[in-house]
């Protein structure tokens, strides 16, 4: 493929102030300085039933299902931003990886929206861990789907008091780790896909 990586960053939180969602913003700009072109999504524009395939059966995939979907297969490349919620994926997060990995006709393969994608993953949360068990349950979903899930990951604990008024994380340690995610992604992308 020609042209920069394709980078897709997104949080599994609808939380309108996600401080996951302002974690992958940091290694989106990561990505960015690494030479990716880079689109960030929030789920919370994805307005997606519980995933039920009687449902589906009887009146097809929502159209927000579909748009997920296509974004997914249009970006080589993930970083996802993963909160834990009771020691797991979060809720929205998983319905959205459910509704996206339903066939559709024409379709290039099974599981298209997720087979050879390369994804990093972190999290940050409240707690002592920073969300570091929620990571291992996505990182075997995604990695059963096809995805090639990079080792390379950080949890930020303690996210409450993590960063600041702007968003920005205040142990600059920390802040280069997660902007590495970026451009660590957008190094491994540029050996598989260009």
């Amino acid at each position: 493929m020609q042209g920069p990586l394709r980078v897709l960053a997104f949080a599994g939180s609808t939380r309108r102030a996600s401080l996951n969602r302002t974690l992958v913003r940091i290694a989106a700009a990561g990505a960015r300085e690494a030479g990716a072109a880079v689109n960030e999504i929030d789920l919370r524009d994805y307005h997606l039933p519980v995933f039920d395939q009687d449902d589906e059966a009887e009146r097809g995939k929502p159209a927000p299902a579909g748009a997920l979907k296509q974004q997914l297969i249009d970006h080589e490349a993930w970083l996802v931003a993963a909160p834990e919620h009771n020691s797991s994926i979060t809720a929205v997060l998983k319905n959205g990886i459910d509704w996206a990995s339903r066939p559709d006709p024409g379709d290039a393969g099974p599981l298209v929206a997720f087979r050879g994608k390369l994804v990093v993953l972190m999290s940050a949360s409240p707690g002592v861990l920073g969300g570091l068990r929620g990571l291992v349950h996505v990182r075997a979903i995604l990695g059963n789907l096809g995805c090639v899930v990079l080792p390379d990951q950080v949890a930020v604990p303690k996210a409450h008091e993590a960063f600041d008024a702007e968003g920005r994380l205040v142990d600059s340690q920390q802040y280069q780790r997660v902007q590495g995610l970026g451009r660590t992604l957008v190094a491994h992308g540029g050996k598989l896909f260009r």
